[in-house]
């Protein structure tokens, strides 16, 4: 009698096991919380509850970066997604939106989030700094490109004093962030539907290093210097790091890249952009061939 009726029991019990239909949307969206973006999408196709917790407010607010509403002033404004109210009830939104490449300041910066970490990076374009005979055509060219994020590079055919100074004033969230230029020597071109970089301008640059310098508005400053003598390849120049600690506190970045010794000319530079990301990304960038 008491085996039959364990037994019994045993099979009432097998037939109200839980399946994944019956496991409680605030666990599925406490479980999101841990989980990167592309995971939380993928899951998202399981059943209606796991649908439902991956459009939560709470799972994308938690991904955003903590400077998410400073990004959609700044950056999403155009697009008019910068409404309190908004910002709260769309977040999956936001931080798709965000993850995409995203242009400010008429088109002279970039912003855009790591889809993994949530984190911010930014590019600036050369046309958003101060150049040295930048807007004359014996100097500098601009050439189309499919290489560059803005779609143009800035050549230097010759000059004697390079200076390339630019700033931006952004409200990074707190953590260690790395400055670096993206450069190349010689003129790329397209032949036949193949890349080929002519060389005949490269000069002056082994002669005197270039100098790179960084300084923030809290008193942060960093300094290198590069002989450039790699031609016929893009590199990433690490020019330093800056710590930003406190949130909500926008901060001023200064960068710039001199070679003002005017004992010879230099030529045959491309710079395509500056950019600013988190340090931890540094390698991804400085490893770019």
């Amino acid at each position: 009698m008491g085996a039959a009726s364990s037994l019994a029991g045993s099979e009432a019990y097998a037939g109200k096991l839980c399946g994944l239909e019956d496991v409680p949307e605030n666990c599925i969206t406490a479980m999101f919380m841990c989980m990167e973006p592309s995971e939380i999408c993928i899951l998202a196709r399981v059943n209606k509850s796991f649908h439902r917790a991956s459009r939560s407010d709470t799972v994308w607010e938690h991904k955003l970066p903590l400077n998410y509403k400073f990004l959609v002033r700044r950056i999403l404004e155009d697009q008019q997604v910068g409404e309190k109210d908004k910002v709260i009830s769309r977040t999956k939104e936001i931080y798709a939106r965000l993850c995409r490449p995203n242009f400010f300041d008429a088109g002279t910066k970039e912003a855009w989030l790591d889809k993994r970490s949530g984190k911010v990076c930014l590019a600036i374009s050369p046309k958003a700094m101060k150049i040295t005979g930048f807007d004359d055509r014996r100097y500098w060219e601009r050439i189309p490109s499919d290489e560059s994020r803005f779609g143009s590079i800035a050549y230097l055919r010759q000059v004697w004093w390079l200076e390339a100074v630019g700033n931006i004033r952004f409200e990074f969230a707190p953590g260690k962030y790395s400055v670096l230029f993206k450069i190349h020597l010689g003129k790329p071109l397209r032949k036949c539907g193949r890349k080929t970089c002519n060389l005949d301008q490269v000069h002056g640059w082994d002669i005197k290093p270039v100098r790179f310098q960084l300084s923030t508005s809290d008193g942060q400053s960093a300094m290198s210097e590069r002989h450039l003598d790699e031609p016929g390849r893009w590199f990433y120049h690490h020019v330093g790091d800056f710590v930003v600690e406190n949130q909500n506190s926008p901060v001023w970045v200064k960068f710039s890249m001199l070679q003002i010794d005017c004992t010879h000319t230099k030529g045959g530079l491309c710079l395509d952009c500056v950019i600013i990301c988190p340090f931890e990304f540094r390698g991804k960038y400085t490893c770019f061939d």
